[in-house]
């Protein structure tokens, strides 16, 4: 994923690999043209040193709710709240670059970035800058209130460099497009590429009314985010359906639902790929999934905060990155109804390439006219489409 952070509210996100690419295309009727945008990334990360001890804390699952929607329950004195942000922005001064030259991972300008961030999300709609006002009164015993015990400040943060724990995972939730959704352990982080997917979507149904009123699928949904992303952009138009095997996914996505009031536009499902859509063959407006697709020798590389926490089921696609991939390519015709629209995250032109070779020479019957086009750098089109069945 890109190393650089986004403006204004987003927050950052891991690296999973150095490329990737949305690949995407229609059923026609007729034969309708449709893009492929690959990206090269570049990755950033680092590693700590020994960190002043903390008050222990024995470790418990995280909760479902997120840190920010939790209620204020906690009290504590500036005084004592400014000792822990002391404390967390000194550990994570001391990273420097270790972690980004080890993997890839986080800077200390970055931690101090998140350390800012999770202040904001502990403090009950609190100005930070209250604090620094009661200590230049000299009045640091004021009482603030939190959502999150100082104690449990100081275990999350020891988490955060110790055991390279995700952010995300931290403070509960990914800031998304314009969604903050709910993420805990057992499911991937959404990462701005894919709302690459969403994006396209919203440029098709904006010329297919077919398409708007259809039914749509989100294939491996995780948190729900792209599910979430096209239901709000169908508006009153169409419905979704988000599958997922993980049982943990499933009820993330479906508190994600829930908090987005689209209960009613979106259907989580339970299952594998297309055991979950049973009875809707060839009735699918639209298929799109961000699936596995890391090499399985490449998953001991990635990014401490990825390879560590973030679930394998989500990230493996087998010995060369393609297993779920060759089996949504081998899936998809049956699935899409005519004029259909099928678009997937890939690790980039190479496997892209090995889709559109294997498209063209395995199932001739059903897809025709690929052409690759060069953009410019780290940018690929593809013009792809099926034939009429």
């Amino acid at each position: 994923m890109k190393p650089s952070l986004r403006p204004s509210f987003t927050r950052p996100w891991p690296c999973i690999a150095s490329n990737f690419s949305t690949f995407f295309f229609q059923l026609p009727t007729p034969l309708t043209h449709a893009r492929n945008i690959t990206q090269i990334r570049h990755r950033h990360i680092h590693s700590s040193p020994s960190p002043p001890p903390p008050p222990q804390l024995a470790s418990s699952p995280p909760p479902l709710l997120p840190l920010f929607l939790r209620p204020p329950e906690y009290t504590t004195t500036v005084s004592d709240l400014l000792e822990w942000h002391s404390w967390a922005k000194s550990l994570a001064a001391s990273i420097g670059s270790s972690f980004e030259d080890s993997d890839n991972g986080p800077d200390s300008t970055l931690l101090c970035r998140e350390l800012n961030w999770l202040m904001e999300d502990v403090l009950d709609g609190s100005d930070p800058s209250l604090m620094h006002k009661a200590v230049a009164r000299d009045d640091p015993d004021t009482i603030i209130s939190l959502k999150a015990d100082v104690q449990e400040l100081y275990s999350l943060w020891k988490q955060r460099i110790d055991e390279r724990r995700p952010f995300q995972y931290i403070v509960g939730c990914q800031h998304w497009r314009d969604l903050i959704l709910c993420v805990r352990e057992g499911v991937l982080i959404p990462r701005p590429e894919t709302e690459i997917i969403v994006e396209l979507v919203g440029d098709v149904i904006s010329k297919d009314e077919g398409l708007r009123e259809g039914l749509w699928a989100d294939l491996g949904t995780g948190s729900g985010a792209i599910a979430i992303g096209i239901a709000k952009i169908l508006g009153n138009y169409g419905r979704v359906i988000a599958t997922d095997l993980n049982p943990v996914a499933v009820q993330v996505a479906s508190f994600n639902v829930e908090r987005y009031s689209l209960q009613d536009k979106i259907e989580v499902r339970e299952g594998s790929w297309w055991e979950p859509l049973k009875g809707v063959e060839g009735k699918v407006a639209g298929l799109v999934s961000n699936p596995p697709y890391i090499p399985s020798d490449d998953i001991s590389g990635l990014q401490a905060e990825v390879g560590r926490h973030e679930p394998r089921l989500a990230l493996d696609g087998g010995a060369e990155g393609m297993d779920d991939l060759l089996h949504l390519c081998n899936g998809a015709a049956s699935m899409l109804k005519p004029g259909g629209f099928f678009a997937f995250e890939t690790n980039g032109e190479k496997q892209c390439k090995f889709l559109v070779d294997y498209m063209q020479n395995q199932l001739p019957g059903s897809f025709c006219n690929v052409n690759t086009v060069s953009d410019f750098a780290g940018i690929l089109r593809f013009v792809t489409g099926f034939r009429n069945r």
